[in-house]
């Protein structure tokens, strides 16, 4: 297949699917290369990247998907009466951070760190398409698990969770330290 219309078999499947699709599920429909797939792949961002046009390629994992710019929302929004985006309270992105890096990580163990019940915040993420079930522990009761989603990826602009920030060593201290400090105040009464 040439390379012209490798690149339009690519935006073809993505336009389609409407949806992410794994690099490697697109490789075997085409037949090409993985370097192949990879030019295709960057010709097409370029082309995505001009100021005049309304859509853009994300990666996410190993999984690509076609969506609107996000500068275009507004205008989305008038003609598909979507609502426009969920907020998250104080709440729910405290546990959304917890779950984002201790995956996988049950409903225990964010209570745990949060000090508080937090079912009515690991619903509205669920709900919200942030974080899911990805299975269940092997322990006493079989608790669910949960993780992330694409969604969560797309909606924070992060590729892979890999690509979240990691916190400054010094302040990570300074954490362990008031936490040290409170456990031993806690033992003392």
């Amino acid at each position: 297949m040439d390379k012209k219309r490798l690149k339009a078999a690519v935006e073809a499947i993505l336009f389609a699917k409407g949806e992410s699709v794994e690099s490697k599920d697109i490789i075997t429909a085409l037949e090409c290369t993985e370097e192949e797939f990879a030019e295709a792949l960057d010709a097409l961002k370029t082309d995505y990247a001009r100021a005049d046009r309304g859509i853009q390629i994300v990666e996410l994992e190993n999984a690509i998907q076609l969506r609107t710019k996000e500068e275009f929302y507004d205008d989305l929004i008038k003609i598909t009466n979507v609502p426009k985006k969920q907020s998250l309270t104080d709440a729910a992105l405290e546990t959304l951070s917890i779950v984002a890096y201790k995956q996988p990580v049950t409903r225990l163990d964010v209570e745990k760190i949060r000090g508080v019940n937090s079912d009515s915040s690991l619903n509205k993420l669920v709900e919200y398409g942030f974080i899911t079930e990805v299975g269940r522990l092997d322990a006493p009761g079989r608790p669910l698990l949960f993780g992330t989603t694409e969604q969560f990826l797309r909606s924070f602009g992060v590729k892979s969770i890999e690509d979240l920030p990691q916190m400054n060593p010094d302040v990570l201290e300074d954490f362990k330290a008031q936490a040290e400090k409170e456990i031993q105040i806690k033992l003392d009464i």
